[in-house]
């Protein structure tokens, strides 16, 4: 007689599913998950950068791949996504990773790994697989992650409800750049017309003052007491002359 019962699943598969539902039920703080549709030992993640840190406003999305043995193996992780922490599409040495077997608890879950993964990248802890960068140049590709997810198809397939939020915060961006841009130009317009008025007046008052300067050479002041004193000295001399013309006159009658 043929057996009827149902053909149990592989440990991995079963614990794949259990972890699946825990995220789902109990989301991580600043974290997404997704396995493949077709691949529940692949999965893909999203680390949002908390605030307060150089991943502030990034998105960076990777890969763990967890083995057939699963969960008394560890996963391999990847970062897919550019970050100044991690060197991209390179297996990470951590102490929650394929790299430490040793280390590995069968306990853990795919939401204890991604937490563990959250904490070693705030930290400035080296390892196989980190690299070092300025505070600047993570907050730079923090800004370059964005776009640079929505370039990937399986991101996007995966993690549609991110790209949303993603090309929302995109969008913002843009219309404050356009806002800054026209007040800007604004005042821009104003200051060229602030100048133009000013010189304007400028070129006013200088054409005001040379024409006061012609009306001074035109009309030159007139210096009366100098008239006056002319005047005075010529009515003397004249009859100074009357006079003396009088008194000749009477010396030549005698």
């Amino acid at each position: 007689m043929t057996s009827t019962k149902p053909r149990k699943q592989p440990t991995a598969i079963s614990r794949m599913k259990q972890d699946y539902m825990r995220l789902k039920r109990d989301p991580l703080p600043y974290i997404t998950a997704e396995p493949l549709p077709n691949n529940i030992l692949e999965w893909h993640y999203v680390v949002k950068g908390p605030a307060n840190t150089p991943y502030y406003g990034g998105y960076y999305h990777g890969t763990l791949l967890f083995p057939r043995e699963f969960p008394f193996k560890p996963p391999s992780i990847y970062m897919l996504t550019p970050n100044g922490r991690f060197k991209t599409n390179t297996r990470l040495c951590l102490s929650i990773s394929d790299f430490h077997p040793d280390t590995w608890n069968p306990t853990w879950c795919v939401g204890t790994i991604l937490t563990g993964l959250l904490s070693f990248m705030l930290e400035s802890t080296p390892t196989l697989g980190s690299i070092e960068t300025t505070i600047y140049e993570k907050q730079r590709y923090a800004r370059k992650s964005l776009e640079y997810n929505l370039k990937d198809p399986i991101f996007c397939e995966l993690f549609p409800e991110v790209c949303e939020e993603i090309k929302k915060l995109l969008e913002d961006e843009k219309q404050k750049l356009a806002m800054l841009k026209g007040k800007s130009h604004a005042a821009s317009l104003d200051d060229k017309t602030k100048n133009f008025k000013t010189n304007c007046a400028n070129e006013a008052n200088e054409a005001l003052q040379g024409n006061s300067d012609d009306s001074k050479k035109r009309k030159p002041k007139i210096n009366w007491p100098g008239i006056y004193s002319n005047l005075v000295i010529g009515i003397s001399f004249s009859i100074f002359a009357l006079v003396v013309n009088y008194v000749i006159k009477n010396l030549n009658q005698e």
